[in-house]
């Protein structure tokens, strides 16, 4: 893994940079959408790449209960498999493990549980997870860590960047040659604990680092302080990754914090279920307002969902319960998460990123450009 800064914006910690993986090269700030099982739901791969994305994040844990590793590495590994010839990061699965699995059992060594599929045992230790995500193929790896729900109480976020730092130095122990690995920063919304966290992984000098253990409802406040902390310590000189941060306006204001890589299932999820993110809004729909609503569904996307049909049309797929609706809602969220992700880019490159964002902000807060203000009248 090779990774290059070529601006940093003076006003602001944002970066623009490149990550250069063995499936190829990743223009940072990147958006990741998640393809947890190996599949961006509802899309192929030609629509994943055409829409703009560099590179997915699926889980080690998913694929590890099915359909395995060793068939995954009896198919040629992820990437063939698949059929996603770029980029691909696995996380952990450190919190499906805490959030899905039952009789979930911790310990210094590692983590026993029971699987949400089929109730057969398991577990992980740092190395086994390690060698999942090798087995597996993956360009990234995420070290296993120990991520508490919101809120969590002081003793266990504590605990919690113990063990996090444990399992760390095993993983870097056992880490030789690809993929490259991440450690994950935790220490819940306790400033002190965060310092303590990411001073305890750099020094273990690992390729590049991910800030864990937020976006999971915490006030937007103390996402954006926590990563503050974060950014301000660890190395300019590698990747930084905020995990799971979603909305729009979130992604922005960590951009201005330093940091260069996202993901989640935002987009997809909610284009699933009918909710699609534009530049004044998020627009639901099925809502009766847009039956006879003929423009597109946003007139700055250059997606096929917004040049080929109307408002109208993608309500009555909804109301009809064709497949189709939930694809081209899809395709049209990742879209828009990778045009914003190309409009904070031009703005590094352009050294305008300051205005830029704090344009970006202030129309957030007017209940524009995918913020969670809903834009349509009664729900059918």
């Amino acid at each position: 893994m090779r990774f290059e800064l070529a601006a940093v914006d003076t006003a602001t910690r944002a970066r623009l940079g490149r990550l250069e993986l063995p499936h190829g090269a990743v223009r940072t700030p990147a958006f990741m959408p998640v393809g947890t099982q190996g599949a961006v739901k509802a899309l192929t791969p030609e629509e994943l790449a055409a829409a703009g994305t560099e590179m997915m994040v699926c889980n080690a844990y998913h694929l590890y209960l099915r359909p395995g590793p060793e068939r995954v590495r009896a198919r040629g590994g992820l990437h063939r498999f698949c059929g996603w010839d770029r980029p691909i990061l696995t996380d952990s699965g450190g919190y499906q493990v805490h959030s899905l699995a039952a009789l979930v059992r911790l310990s210094d060594d590692g983590v026993e549980f029971q699987s949400h599929i089929d109730g057969s045992r398991h577990r992980f230790t740092p190395e086994r997870v390690l060698e999942i995500q090798r087995v597996l193929g993956s360009d990234v790896a995420m070290c296993l860590d120990e991520c508490p729900s919101y809120p969590v109480a002081r003793p266990a976020a504590e605990q919690a960047v113990d063990r996090t730092t444990r399992w760390a130095e095993r993983t870097r122990a056992a880490a030789t040659g690809e993929p490259a690995v991440f450690a994950i920063v935790q220490g819940a919304t306790y400033p002190d604990l965060r310092a303590r966290s990411a001073g305890e992984l750099t020094a273990l000098d690992f390729p590049g680092y991910a800030i864990g253990g937020l976006c999971l409802g915490e006030p937007a406040d103390a996402t954006d302080e926590m990563v503050s902390v974060v950014g301000g310590l660890l190395p300019p000189e590698r990747p930084r990754y905020l995990m799971g941060a979603g909305y729009a306006a979130d992604i922005v204001r960590a951009v201005a914090r330093g940091v260069d890589m996202f993901d989640c299932v935002l987009p997809t999820r909610n284009g699933r279920t009918g909710t699609a993110f534009t530049a004044d809004g998020r627009v639901v729909i099925r809502n009766a307002r847009y039956a006879d609503d003929d423009r597109p569904l946003d007139e700055a996307c250059d997606c096929p969902a917004c040049r080929r049909f109307s408002r109208s049309w993608l309500r009555h797929l909804f109301v009809a319960d064709e497949a189709l609706g939930p694809r081209l809602l899809t395709l049209h969220n990742v879209r828009f998460y990778q045009r914003l992700m190309e409009e904070i880019r031009q703005a590094l490159a352009e050294g305008r990123f300051g205005p830029w964002s704090r344009q970006y902000l202030e129309r957030h807060r007017e209940g524009g450009a995918g913020t969670e203000a809903e834009v349509g009248g009664t729900q059918t």
